[in-house]
């Protein structure tokens, strides 16, 4: 028998619905496990089988693995927030190592533009997990649910321009040869573009690097708004440029949880292959998904574990 699209949207949904609604008393089963002990083999398949979910709505919601991965592991199982987030890094870094090759060859990531950013981005990556492990964990915690919060704002309110109008390139622009050209495959329209407010968003990604070195979010989230909406790249430009910038920036901040012993492949090898997988069902999904209704749950979720990861950090 074959299954239409308005039944597979149904079954998603409530499948949604139910992993929403089940969180919490997950949450206190986990818990009790972690105090009972568990055979080996227990928080590797449950790590799989969350983040198999955890990578379809990643997908669905155009947003990137890291940010659902650090609030709701850290907020929702008996993991320590260090491990979390070195895990968190590395989720997000397979996602743009798969990505940017194909996205250079494309000519859609820009090379130009990427590498005076990735300078500044992935320098400052590192001293933000020098921050994030320093602190004590509760100050984290809190940090943390205030920035997932501040994502959710972020993702309500924030605006998109296809091809932002930049009048003249600025002076440092002009400088780094920050510029270029590409065919929408859309309309078969040649673009002709160029970024201004360079000092401005250069500073931007000072602060996109420490948060994402801190809290292991990966900074897609806070990437394009910056290279679309500040510095004016066309929006194509700036999501293929932020994906490749994950590599670089990801990359920097990992180093320093790996050496800290803060990576563990007990959590990232299941979580890897579970968020590899659910994309895979995920791109699928996404021809009969509802953008908006998931979107919606997306903004959910995330708020959830922020006011989860709030609770957590202040000691409710």
């Amino acid at each position: 028998m074959r299954i239409n699209g308005k039944l597979w949207a149904i079954i998603l949904i409530s499948l949604f619905l139910l992993i929403l609604l089940a969180l919490p008393a997950f949450a206190e089963v986990s818990a009790e496990a972690a105090v009972e002990g568990h055979a080996w083999w227990f928080w590797p398949i449950v790590l799989f089988v969350v983040t198999f979910i955890m990578g379809i709505l990643a997908v669905l919601g155009g947003v990137g693995g890291g940010v659902l991965y650090v609030p709701i592991i850290s907020g929702f199982f008996p993991f320590h927030l260090d491990f979390v987030r070195g895990t968190g890094l590395l989720v997000a870094l397979s996602g743009a190592l798969a990505a940017g090759p194909g996205l250079l060859k494309m000519n859609l990531a820009s090379l130009r533009l990427a590498i005076p950013v990735a300078l500044i981005a992935s320098t400052f990556a590192i001293i933000g997990a020098m921050i994030g492990l320093a602190l004590p964990t509760n100050i984290v915690q809190i940090s943390l649910g205030a920035t997932i919060l501040g994502i959710c704002v972020l993702m309500l309110t924030a605006k998109k321009s296809e091809v932002p109008d930049v009048p003249k390139a600025d002076r440092l622009s002009s400088a780094l040869n920050i510029c270029g050209v590409y065919q929408e495959a859309s309309t078969g329209e040649i673009i002709d573009w160029k970024i201004h407010r360079t000092p401005l968003g250069l500073a931007m990604f000072i602060l996109i690097g420490i948060m994402a070195g801190m809290f292991g979010l990966g900074a897609g989230w806070a990437n394009v708004p910056a290279l679309n909406l500040l510095m004016g790249a066309p929006l194509k430009i700036s999501v293929a440029t932020s994906k490749f910038l994950l590599s670089i920036t990801d990359t920097s901040a990992a180093w320093i949880y790996m050496n800290k012993g803060c990576v563990i492949p007990m959590m990232v090898v299941p979580s890897l292959v579970g968020i590899m997988l659910g994309s895979f069902v995920g791109v699928r999904l996404l021809k009969i998904a509802k953008p908006t209704f998931i979107r919606w749950m997306v903004i959910a979720i995330l708020a959830f574990a922020g006011i989860k990861a709030l609770s957590k950090g202040l000691g409710f």
